[in-house]
């Protein structure tokens, strides 16, 4: 298409605005540029606050006299590289790794547990609930003091 330019006797030449691949291409990175600096933001302000508040805890503890300042700044310190090391899946040793996926059982709530399950793994759930309970019984005991 032709026309003039707010009456200027330039012509110029209207293309239809279809993008192309380079476009898509340029609109794509810079996308994953864009998402890439914020998420590093994201996990430096994550980083910053749990500095804040392993720092924090470590003062209490120095406060209490439970350790001294030289022990907090180990502490906090090893909580930093705990929190920047990648997570870690551990795969148990004994088991090879198979290429399907794991199948799960789905149990409606009024089902009872197969009779495949073994008391063995109902000891465990047991086990794991008073891990639990004694978990809050000391976090009720530590606010007590």
């Amino acid at each position: 298409m032709i026309g003039v330019v707010s009456g200027s006797p330039y012509l110029y030449e209207h293309k239809a605005a279809m993008p192309g691949p380079g476009d898509i291409l340029k609109k794509a990175v810079y996308l994953g540029i864009g998402l890439a600096s914020y998420a590093s933001e994201k996990a430096g302000d994550k980083l910053t606050e749990l500095r804040s508040q392993a720092q924090k805890i470590a003062d209490e503890m120095v406060a209490k006299g439970e350790m001294n300042a030289e022990e907090a700044r180990r502490f906090v310190e090893d909580m930093m590289k705990q929190a920047q090391q990648p997570a870690v899946k551990e795969v148990p040793k004994d088991k090879p790794q198979s290429s399907e996926p794991r199948r799960i059982e789905i149990l409606e709530e009024d089902e009872e547990p197969s009779a495949k399950e073994s008391p063995k793994e109902n000891n465990v759930d047991v086990l794991r609930q008073q891990v639990l309970d004694l978990r809050e019984q000391l976090k009720r005991l530590q606010r007590d003091k």
